[in-house]
């Protein structure tokens, strides 16, 4: 479909125009009746489309408008499940099977039709009826105001950090430093409290990086507003580099609270509790903190005053409450965001921009939410900013209260391109303080038909650039950096609150903490079509009715323990379905009857899957992550559109992979389990772009058939070999025809004897991580010679005595390079003039036995270099 899809509500009218176009395409020729039906509704749903379109810019909505774009909504989602329906029925015949069966079937379906047939009516007549009521209230006359395309500008994330990490925050952290720092050896606590957005976390950051290097051991954890213990106690033992276990005992507070006590009585230890909610969490979690008379020292940060109370109190501790920025620091804030410099404005902004600054308040997270606005609109003159400041809101100056920033976060909704606005509600699938993978976000989208079909690009790629705008935009927060792209990102609490407050106001999700808060759902207006659940183990499995209620469900995500089991065979227009559910089994028999199944991801103990799923014809993305007792099915190479595949741990190539043509994305952590035969069949896997194999040794015949099979990849992208032959590979290092379109490639538990020469001719190549055996300036030429190469990582088994030219011109674009070696490869390494000009980070490591003492010669050569990291480790 390229229809562009849009918000809550046309993220679901907008596909189902597509399918009932589809009805009227050539196949669907012989079905009379269906097809004057489709083209009614098409003719109907196009006509309302056109003022759907024009709604989704108004600001505010007349209630009459607002009540009449909900109807909509709801019944085009009632339309497209028919719509599924029927076209499943169709496809539903089986050659298989004999000829009174067969017939049999028919019968049933024929009865079946008959009964979509007589939905389809009235369907017909609800649209019929909600376009006359447009008429009849002059809903489109009911639009006032309209708001433009918000234009990204990618130097927003770049500015984010530079800023909204240091301005203003210099002078209480040296407060705050000071006074953790001073002589006494007793336990100190300090709590950071204020209003959301005033920076406590990123006050709290700074602080832990500037003496996190005095203690032993140190951590930062991050508290939800209903946390799930075990889960958060057992976060903090891992941060601190203590293992509580795997069995039982790993899920009792008491046991983990023990654990970690004895862990710290004899530690010097930093611990920063970022976001508590309430005293008892406190309560819990300050049996943890040892005395120990070692000076240490844990940070915590509230939005709460009595729990900032409690904390410091009971050690009496300091309690630091955080003010709005002053004037000057807010300008400097601002200003380097939108104009790029701290201390200037461009003289027609002047006066606008004070306002502006006045209505934020002082509060960080306005400033950057309005400054990024600004920044991506590009705005070309001043009645553009006045017509944003005005619509800021007029509480927002003197109250700087919740619904106040809820004002300001809403008009950077507001501003969202169309396109943007689903995914950016889909962020509240998932649980607060949550790190979101990029690529679960982006085949999620996909799964739901959010993302718009661009000419020669795939929709995962379109996904992902829909996530880099909302990066760009300070909507969603970066977390991790892989292969120089960010491939996670956090959700702010208050953005988090804004998702949630417009998913409940265009019903376009529910979220569930209790099973009492699921059985509410039954009072709500419209039906439940995407769920998120994060429950806690224990309580009463809910009502039979509740399976039901959730019948029309398109998106389920359950997080956490829980004894309840959801009713999947209830889910039959289920298009995402994820679990995260450490500590259980999961099964997943139901799942063969799912037929719009289209994203299935599952971390558990253990997975079962039914033997047979091939049935599940739209599946494009199945991961499992589990650690015990594997099960997969041997019908999973005969899933035709399976796109994204990864295994669980426990499990190699599933027998017949050469089969599942349609694969992009495939992950294997027990190679070693892999069959030589199937290990040759990737290479009929002519569609792969990121490969990634792990696990264990492979024989030679393993390693012949996988170098064979990797040289018939053209179209690989990404390529991760964590699995090897043991010592030097001479089949890998002279393949013959590698894949000519790589960009990232890592080889780093291969061991060669130098840099193989197909490197040298992989022109898109831009990360690299490689293991040799003897770098020479001639080995490093080869290297040098990459156009495209932005970091590398190399180590090194020998150097040799004498010096490794860094000629001039090499390595054009590289910004990161790390060398690791035995030796001191620093005391050999030689910088020419125009070599590595565009390197900022040097990364150097070697053993104690190796190191010289010496630098690098031709260090003055290498301009950009912002940071060089030096790391000696014992033998």
């Amino acid at each position: 479909m390229a229809a562009e899809i849009v918000s809550a509500t046309m993220g679901v009218v907008n596909p189902l125009i597509g399918k009932l176009t589809e009805l009227l395409g050539e196949e669907y020729r012989k079905l009379t009746g269906v097809r004057r039906q489709a083209m009614f509704l098409k003719d109907e749903l196009s006509s309302m489309k056109a003022l759907l379109d024009k709604l989704e810019l108004v600001d505010k909505l007349d209630p009459q408008a607002k009540d009449w774009r909900d109807h909509v909504r709801e019944m085009s989602y009632d339309m497209e499940n028919c719509i599924d329906d029927f076209m499943h029925d169709l496809e539903g015949a089986d050659g298989k099977k004999g000829f009174v069966r067969k017939m049999a079937q028919r019968l049933r379906r024929l009865g079946r039709r008959h009964q979509i047939a007589n939905q389809i009516e009235e369907l017909k007549i609800r649209a019929i009826e909600e376009n006359a009521r447009r008429q009849r209230y002059k809903i489109d006359d009911s639009i006032h105001s309209s708001s433009t395309v918000v234009a990204v500008d990618p130097r927003v994330s770049a500015i984010y950090e530079a800023a909204a990490n240091l301005v203003g925050i210099d002078g209480p952290r040296e407060e705050l430093v000071s006074w953790l720092t001073n002589s006494e050896r007793k336990l100190k606590v300090v709590s950071i409290v204020g209003f959301v957005g005033l920076g406590k976390t990123t006050l709290a950051k700074q602080v832990y990086e500037k003496i996190g290097g005095q203690f032993d051991c140190k951590a930062f954890i991050s508290v939800s507003q209903k946390p799930n213990m075990p889960s958060l106690l057992n976060g903090l033992g891992l941060d601190l580099g203590i293992g509580i276990g795997e069995d039982s005992r790993a899920r009792k507070v008491p046991y983990i609270i023990r654990r970690l006590r004895e862990y710290l009585t004899h530690k010097r230890y930093l611990i920063v509790v970022d976001d508590l909610w309430d005293p008892p969490t406190w309560d819990i979690l300050r049996c943890v903190f040892a005395e120990g008379g070692n000076g240490n020292t844990v940070i915590v940060t509230t939005r709460v005053d009595v729990v900032a109370c409690r904390a410091s109190h009971e050690h009496d501790g300091h309690i630091y409450r955080m003010k709005p920025l002053n004037n000057e620091d807010s300008k400097r804030l601002f200003f380097g965001r939108v104009f790029r410099s701290e201390d200037s404005c461009a003289p027609q902004y002047e006066e606008v921009s004070t306002q502006i600054l006045k209505k934020c308040g002082g509060l960080p997270l306005a400033i950057i939410t309005i400054s990024s606005l600004l920044a991506s609109r590009q705005a070309k003159s001043r009645s553009d900013w006045e017509s944003i400041m005005k619509s800021l809101g007029t509480n927002f100056a003197t109250d700087p209260t919740l619904e106040g920033m809820k004002n300001i976060l809403n008009l950077s909704y507001m501003h969202l391109p169309p396109r943007l606005r689903a995914c950016f509600l889909y962020l509240g699938l998932h649980p607060e303080d949550r790190e979101i993978r990029r690529d679960d976000l982006a085949r999620q989208w996909v799964a739901e038909g959010f993302v718009s079909s661009v000419p020669e690009l795939d929709l995962e790629d379109v996904a992902k650039s829909y996530f880099n705008e909302l990066i760009n935009r300070s909507l969603i927060q970066p977390a991790e950096t892989i292969y120089g792209e960010v491939t996670s990102c956090r959700v702010h609490d208050m953005i988090l609150d804004l998702i949630l407050s417009k998913c409940a106001e265009e019903n376009f999700m529910h979220t569930a903490h209790s099973y009492g808060e699921m059985e509410k759902m039954h009072s709500c207006k419209y039906k439940v079509r995407r769920l998120s659940l994060n429950l806690s183990a224990g309580g009463a499995t809910p009502g039979s009715t509740l399976a039901t209620g959730l019948s029309q469900v398109r998106s389920f995500a359950q997080f956490g323990e829980s004894i309840y089991a959801p009713p999947l065979e209830s889910f039959k227009h289920v298009r995402v379905l994820v679990f995260e559910v450490p500590g259980e089994r999961s099964k997943l028999g139901a799942i063969c009857h799912l037929f719009q199944l289209r994203y299935l991801k599952v971390s558990a103990d253990s997975v079962e899957l039914p033997a047979d799923i091939r049935g599940l014809v739209h599946l494009k993305t199945l991961e499992m992550n589990c650690w015990s007792e594997p099960k997969i099915s041997s019908d999973i190479v005969h899933l035709p559109n399976l796109f994204n595949l990864r295994l669980p741990y426990g499990t190699g190539l599933p027998e017949g992979i050469r089969n599942m043509t349609s694969i992009r994305t495939l992950r294997c952590s027990s190679m070693e389990k892999s069959l030589v035969e199937d290990i040759t069949g990737l290479g009929e896997l002519t569609n792969l772009r990121n490969l990634c194999l792990s696990g264990g040794s492979l024989t030679v015949e393993g390693v012949d058939a996988l170098v064979s099979s990797i040289g018939k990849l053209r179209d690989l992208r990404q390529l991760y070999l964590g699995c090897r032959l043991k010592g030097y590979n001479d089949q890998l290092g002279s393949l013959p025809d590698p894949p000519s379109r790589l960009e990232a490639l890592n080889l780093g538990n291969w061991l060669f004897y130098v840099v193989p020469k197909w490197i040298g001719g992989l022109r898109d190549l831009m990360w690299l991580s490689l293991n040799v055996d003897d770098l020479s300036s001639h080995e490093l030429r080869i290297l040098g010679e990459l156009p495209s190469l932005v970091r590398a990582y190399l180590s090194v088994s020998r150097i040799p005595k004498d010096k490794i030219v860094v000629g001039s011109g090499s390595f054009p674009v590289l910004e990161h390079i790390s060398l690791d070696s035995d030796e001191d490869v620093a005391a050999y390494l030689r910088f020419e003039a125009g070599a590595m000009r565009s390197l900022r980070v040097l990364a150097i490591r070697y053993t104690v036995e190796g190191w010289s003492g010496c630098t690098p010669d031709g260090m003055e050569h290498l301009l950009c270099l912002e940071q060089v990291n030096v790391r000696v480790y014992g033998t």
